[in-house]
């Protein structure tokens, strides 16, 4: 089963690694992360996401072309926009790119230091880590007919009681329900079940 509290220790341990924060897209599919935590510069955020610097960054590229690790100035790609510069003007003047797993669903992860490049070490282990959440955060290609029908019923709009009502099950046993397809979907609340459910076509 997807571990949350597994995502937060493997985050807690990429932060201590990435003192200038990270961007970490996990298992994208149809351009669409299935998880995306950010930490960098909020200043920088603002102005990569504003200006959809995304489809122009020569480290994501490299991300979707290779698996593996490179540090971004070792990145041979062409910058039109500059963007490497304007990240280390924010200070992120070091950075990592990590790539992982198939290219259906692959997870790309940018890390930065203001002070060094990252050495052999590091990069050794945040592609540990970077690998050990890919494989814990696998959407699942399935619901169990419980979770579907729980789901289903909230996502039309019917409150925890009256779904319940329907389903011929306690309150508390909905809330069960729920409860493990939030896990299985690896989200915190039911809403982003309900919403993950549906992009995947599991309902």
């Amino acid at each position: 089963m997807n571990d949350v509290n597994g995502l937060e220790q493997g985050l807690s341990r990429l932060t201590e690694l990435s003192p200038k924060g990270y961007a970490l897209g996990l298992h994208i599919r149809y351009a669409s992360a299935h998880v995306m935590i950010q930490t960098y510069d909020t200043g920088w955020s603002e102005t990569y996401t504003e200006k959809g610097y995304m489809l122009g960054d020569p480290t994501v590229f490299w991300g979707f072309s290779n698996e593996g690790a490179v540090r971004w100035s070792e990145v041979d790609l062409p910058d039109p926009h500059g963007i490497l510069e304007q990240a280390a003007a924010h200070g992120l003047s070091y950075g990592l790119t990590v790539s992982h797993g198939p290219t259906s669903s692959r997870t790309i992860a940018g890390f930065a230091r203001s002070d060094r490049e990252f050495n052999n070490g590091e990069i050794a282990q945040i592609k540990e880590i970077v690998a050990e959440l890919h494989e814990n955060s696998t959407p699942p290609e399935k619901l169990t007919s419980a979770q579907r029908m729980a789901l289903r019923l909230i996502a039309k709009g019917s409150r925890h009681a009256e779904a319940a009502a329907m389903l011929g099950i306690s309150e508390s046993a909905l809330k069960a329900r729920l409860r493990s397809a939030r896990e299985r979907l690896f989200v915190r609340t039911t809403a982003e079940a309900v919403q993950r459910a549906q992009e995947y076509h599991l309902l």
